[in-house]
C-alpha cells in the first residue's frame, strides 16, 4: 500500500505530498491523440492523393507549354512561367478575346441564374410547407424531379423544344409571334432591347473604347438569345434541389413565433422579411453559394446544346478550359483558365459572406421588439 502511494504521489518544496502530474493522465492524452490521427489518417491519405495532388500537378502544368505528350513532369516540357496567364489578360490576341468574351457571358449568366432560381427556389418551399395544402408529397415530388433527372437528356429534349419548328416557337405563333432561331441567333437581348428604341447601330463612344480587348457595346450585349434558352434550363433544373434545402430550413423555424407574429397583426410580407428570412439566413447563404460556384461552373449544358455558337456567345470559361486543353491541344492555357475560374469563385464567394454578415449585424428586429413588448 505504501510503494503504491510512493509511485502515484510526489513531494513538494514544503515536503507536503500531491498527486503526480503526467503519468496515467498524460499517457491517456496521448493515446487519445494517437487514436484520433489514426482514424483521421485514411481520409487525409484520401485527399492528398485524389485532390491535393492533382491540384498542384495541375498547378505545375498551368505555368508549363505542355502538349499532351509524354509526362508534363520531365525537362522536355517548356517552363513558361507565368506566361499562360499574362496572356489571357495583357495581351492582345484571340486568347485574352476569347477568355474576356467567355467571361462577359457566364457574368451575365451568373447575374440571371443564381437570383432566379433561388427566388424560385424559396417560392417553392413556401408553396409546399403550406400547411393548408394537400398532396405535398406530389408537388416535393413533382418540383424536384428535374433535378435527378439526367442533364444530358434534358439537354437534349429542351433542344427539341427550341428548334426552330419547336414547341416553344409554336406556342408564341399562337399569339402572333415569331420566335428566333434560338442556337443560331448571336445577338444579345441588351441590343434586342435596344433595337424596339431604334438603336440598331452601335454608338461610337461604346465602340471607341474598351476593356480587355472587347469594346464598351460587346460588354453591354445581355445573353444571347442562345444563352437565354440555356438560362431557362438551368433555372428549371436546379430549384428543385435548393427548395428541398429551404424547406427544410422553414419547417426549423419555430411555429409559436409565427403565431405571434399574425397575432401582432403582421402581413406575410412582414413576416417573410422580418421573420422567415432571417430565421433561414445560413440556409439562403448556402444556396446562393452553391449557387454561385455551379453556375460558374457550366459545362454539361454548354457542351450539348451549343458548345459555345454561336458565334461565341454560348462560351463559358469551363467549356474554354476543355476546349483548349483537349481540342487544341494546349494544356497550359486550359489549367490556367481553369486556376483563374477558382479564383473568381473564391473571391465572389468570400465578398458574398462578408456582405450577408454586414447586412444582418446591421440590420434592426423591429419585428421581434413589437411581439416581446406585446408578450
Amino acid at each position: 500500500m505504501a510503494s503504491g502511494v510512493l509511485t502515484t504521489s510526489h513531494h513538494d518544496e514544503t515536503g507536503r505530498r500531491g498527486p503526480r502530474r503526467g503519468g496515467i493522465r498524460g499517457g491517456i492524452r496521448g493515446n487519445e491523440r494517437a487514436a484520433g490521427w489514426a482514424f483521421v489518417a485514411p481520409v487525409v491519405v484520401i485527399l492528398g492523393l485524389f485532390m491535393l495532388l492533382p491540384i498542384l500537378m495541375a498547378l505545375w502544368v498551368s505555368l508549363t507549354s505542355w502538349n499532351g505528350q509524354g509526362s508534363p513532369f520531365t525537362g522536355k516540357v517548356p517552363f513558361v512561367g507565368a506566361d499562360n496567364y499574362t496572356h489571357l489578360f495583357t495581351e492582345d490576341g484571340l486568347a485574352r478575346r476569347d477568355f474576356m468574351t467567355a467571361i462577359r457571358n457566364n457574368a451575365y449568366y451568373v447575374a440571371i441564374v443564381v437570383p432566379v432560381q433561388t427566388a424560385l427556389a424559396l417560392f417553392l418551399a413556401l408553396v409546399v410547407n403550406n400547411r393548408m395544402l394537400k398532396g405535398k408529397s406530389f408537388f416535393r415530388t413533382a418540383f424536384y424531379f428535374p433535378s435527378v433527372t439526367s442533364s444530358v437528356a434534358i439537354s437534349v429534349v429542351f433542344l427539341f423544344m427550341f428548334a426552330n419548328s419547336g414547341a416553344i416557337n409554336a406556342l408564341l405563333g399562337l399569339f402572333g409571334i415569331d420566335g428566333p432561331q434560338w442556337f443560331a441567333d448571336s445577338r444579345g437581348v441588351l441590343h434586342l432591347f435596344l433595337g424596339l428604341f431604334g438603336v440598331d447601330q452601335a454608338p461610337a463612344a461604346l465602340t471607341d473604347g474598351g476593356l480587355f480587348g472587347l469594346t464598351w457595346w460587346d460588354w453591354l450585349a445581355g445573353p444571347s438569345v442562345a444563352l437565354t434558352a440555356i438560362i431557362v434550363l438551368v433555372v428549371w433544373t436546379t430549384s428543385g434541389t435548393f427548395m428541398l434545402m429551404f424547406l427544410a430550413a422553414l419547417q426549423g423555424v419555430p411555429v409559436a413565433l409565427e403565431e405571434a407574429s399574425v397575432l401582432d397583426g403582421t402581413t406575410r410580407w412582414q413576416r417573410l422579411r422580418h421573420l422567415t428570412l432571417p430565421m433561414i439566413k445560413p440556409t439562403l447563404f448556402l444556396v446562393l453559394t452553391l449557387g454561385l460556384i455551379g453556375s460558374w461552373q457550366v459545362f454539361d449544358q454548354i457542351y450539348v446544346m451549343s458548345q459555345g455558337n454561336p458565334a461565341k456567345t454560348t462560351l463559358t470559361p469551363a467549356y474554354l478550359s476543355y476546349r483548349t486543353a483537349f481540342r487544341d491541344f494546349d494544356y497550359g492555357s486550359g489549367a490556367a483558365i481553369s486556376f483563374v475560374l477558382f479564383l473568381i469563385i473564391i473571391l465572389l464567394t468570400l465578398a458574398q459572406r462578408r456582405l450577408m454578415r454586414d447586412r444582418d449585424a446591421g440590420r434592426p428586429r423591429r419585428l421581434f421588439r413589437r411581439t416581446e413588448r406585446r408578450s
